[in-house]
């Protein structure tokens, strides 16, 4: 798209990314709903029976039923980024879920996942206190 300044000067206008929901590959839908449930996200099956939605504070996850895992048998990753690494984690466990960590990083991060059922891996990740 192009625009035109009030000067005359040509630019390229860029479409604004609003929002990205990464979508998690799941082999049981009704499972993978069940669980993110226990994680604390809002879950809902959209009207087609091999997809559904997870959401908590403003994230939206999609969940798709496919049998096109990769290689490795994992799903994806996507980090999510929190205000406190610990809280969550605390949070999850007490949910029955295996969580890793949170450790501090070399990068500043202090950082944890858990891996879903279907081997999507969920990093999550809050700021280290500066000392």
């Amino acid at each position: 798209m192009r625009a035109v300044t009030a000067a005359g000067i040509t630019s390229t206008l860029m479409a604004v990314v609003v929002r990205v929901a990464p979508i998690l590959p799941v082999r049981d839908l009704d499972a993978s709903l069940d669980h993110y449930q226990r994680l604390g996200f809002a879950t809902r099956k959209y009207s087609a029976a091999d997809y559904g939605f997870a959401e908590r504070n403003g994230v939206e996850l999609h969940l798709g039923v496919s049998s096109e895992f990769l290689p490795s048998g994992r799903g994806i990753s996507i980090y999510l980024f929190v205000d406190d690494a610990d809280a969550l984690a605390d949070e999850w466990r007490a949910a029955g879920v295996e969580v890793h960590g949170p450790e501090d990083t070399d990068w500043g991060q202090h950082e944890g996942a858990h891996v879903d059922p279907d081997g999507n891996v969920l990093r999550f990740g809050s700021p280290m206190a500066r000392g």
